[in-house]
Parts: structure tokens; C-alpha cells; sequence
């Protein structure tokens, strides 16, 4: 079980911080647009044997403050991620922290370490959206996620609806089923008359699609100095995994690690996979 506490980022936002328990160094658990730090439940589970995993729900997701996405800007959650890691890094004996971020969560990562690098001993960031000066799609192509957000369902008649629609179809399918009812069960608000209903709005999904991949920008990369492992899934064209090669190539001080039977969501779908990896890795940095 986790503890819930509440912190202050910019503009006085509200995050929750989630204490997840284990012992030893910290790791902060950074987790996607649309997700939520539970849906690393099972990955804290693992790490919690030789780490203390805590991580938060960036603004506008999970149990944090709603927030009004026409001001919303990538760098906010750079901004988030420091404010945590400040009070994860204090709550910790000033012990410098594992970040382990997926997706966007692990661009606020590297935004944070940017920054602020004293806060962290290492990082592994999953699939990262940084963006090279050209994008990686063909120009003037649109971006799917941003529409495909705006139209995302988001009230169901129950927990138990929303949980078998989400194991029915991609990408959910493939979740490890632990990772999926954490994503439900925290992600979603149960209302007065039963139904659930989503805590990231797809207003504030859509409008971080809109402004991703700029913070940090990819020529300052090489100014990251934390020890990093960038991994990715599979190669696929016109996906993040095409890109995370070529960002580990910016950073001086990083390693990338690549696996073929995953996907962008790998995290979620083999969390052990994942877990193994950097509390391996992580302990040979004592």
C-alpha cells in the first residue's frame, strides 16, 4: 500500500507524491501523459526490495490538481518533476535519486536534471520525447495522438466495465494485468451515482500531444551530466523508438539499451523486464 501526501510545484499546482514503500536509495518513479504514478505499481513492487520507490501524478493527471489546459506547456512538467525530486531528494537525507521515467515522464526527468543535477545519481528513461530539430515525422503530418485524445472515452458504468474494456483491445491488451487495474483503479474517480469516471481530462492529454518534445530541447542534451540509460523497444518508423537511439547519441554520459520484444509501452507490458534491469544496474552504482 502506498501513502498519498500533497506537494507545491509552479503556479502553486497541487501534485500528489506517493510513497510506495521499500527500502534503500530512492527512485522516483516518472510515469506517461495520460497514466499515473500507480500504473508502476508493479515495477515498485519489484524495486522495493532493495529501493525506496515514490513517484507523482503530474498536474492534470491521476490524483493531482485539474488544471485549465489552454496555459498548459511542456516545461510545466519539467517544473513538476523538480519540485518533486526536491522533496523526494530532502525526504531522502539529501541522498541524490534513481529517476526511472517513461514516455514524457522521462523527458521531465532529463528536464529536471538539466537543471537541477545535484538531485539525481542516475537515470532510465524509457522511449523519452525529445524531439531533433527536424521531428521525426514527415512534415505537415499530422499527429494521431492529439485527435485520437481528444475522442478518448472517459466514463464507464464501473471499475469493473472500464478494466475488461481496457483488457479487450490494444494497448491494454498487452498490460501486464496488475499495471492495467492500477491504471483503473487510480485513474478513474468513482461518481455519486456509481459510474467512473477519468481523472486526466482528454483536453489536457490532447494539449500536452501539442506542445511535446520541447523541454529539454534536444541541443541541450549534451549538457545533461547525470549518468543515463536511455532504452527503447523495438525500432519502428515514425515512432519514439526511432528517436531514442539518436537522443542517448546526444548525452555524453549515457548507454543505450534496446529491446525487440518490447514496445513503446514496455514498462507496463513486462514491468519485470524493466525492474530487473535497473535495480541491477542500479546497484553497481553504490
Amino acid at each position: 500500500m502506498s501513502t498519498t501526501t500533497y506537494i507545491s510545484s509552479t503556479n502553486n499546482v497541487q501534485l500528489a507524491l506517493h510513497d510506495f514503500g521499500g527500502s534503500g536509495d530512492p527512485v522516483f518513479l516518472s510515469h506517461a501523459t495520460g497514466f499515473h504514478a500507480h500504473c508502476f505499481d508493479p515495477i515498485a513492487t519489484l524495486l522495493g526490495e532493495s529501493f525506496h520507490c515514490m513517484g507523482i501524478d503530474y498536474r492534470g493527471h491521476g490524483d493531482s490538481e485539474t488544471i485549465d489546459p489552454d496555459g498548459l506547456q511542456w516545461t510545466d512538467y519539467g517544473d513538476d518533476a523538480i519540485a518533486a525530486a526536491r522533496v523526494m531528494f530532502a525526504n531522502s537525507a539529501n541522498t541524490p535519486l534513481i529517476g526511472v521515467g517513461h514516455s514524457m515522464g522521462g523527458a521531465a526527468l532529463l528536464y529536471a536534471a538539466l537543471h537541477e543535477p545535484q538531485l539525481f545519481r542516475a537515470l532510465f528513461v524509457y522511449e523519452p520525447i525529445v524531439f531533433p530539430p527536424d521531428g521525426f515525422r514527415p512534415q505537415g503530418t499530422p499527429n494521431p495522438m492529439i485527435e485520437g485524445a481528444r475522442k478518448r472515452r472517459t466514463t464507464f458504468d464501473s471499475y469493473d466495465a472500464a478494466i475488461a474494456n481496457f483488457a479487450s483491445k490494444p494497448p491494454m491488451i498487452s498490460f501486464d494485468p496488475v499495471a492495467r487495474e492500477s491504471y483503473v483503479r487510480h485513474g478513474f474517480a468513482q461518481m455519486p451515482n456509481g459510474t467512473v469516471e477519468l481523472k486526466c481530462r482528454p483536453d489536457t492529454e490532447a494539449r500536452t500531444y501539442e506542445t511535446g518534445g520541447t523541454a529539454p530541447q534536444w541541443h541541450e542534451l549534451s549538457r545533461i551530466t547525470t549518468p543515463t540509460w536511455v532504452m527503447a523497444g523495438a525500432q519502428q518508423p515514425f515512432q519514439v523508438s526511432s528517436i531514442a537511439p539518436l537522443a542517448a547519441a546526444e548525452m555524453a554520459s549515457c548507454t543505450y539499451v534496446q529491446w525487440d520484444e518490447l514496445g513503446h509501452f514496455g514498462p507496463f507490458e513486462h514491468p519485470a523486464h524493466i525492474a530487473g534491469f535497473v535495480g541491477r544496474t542500479a546497484m553497481t552504482l553504490r
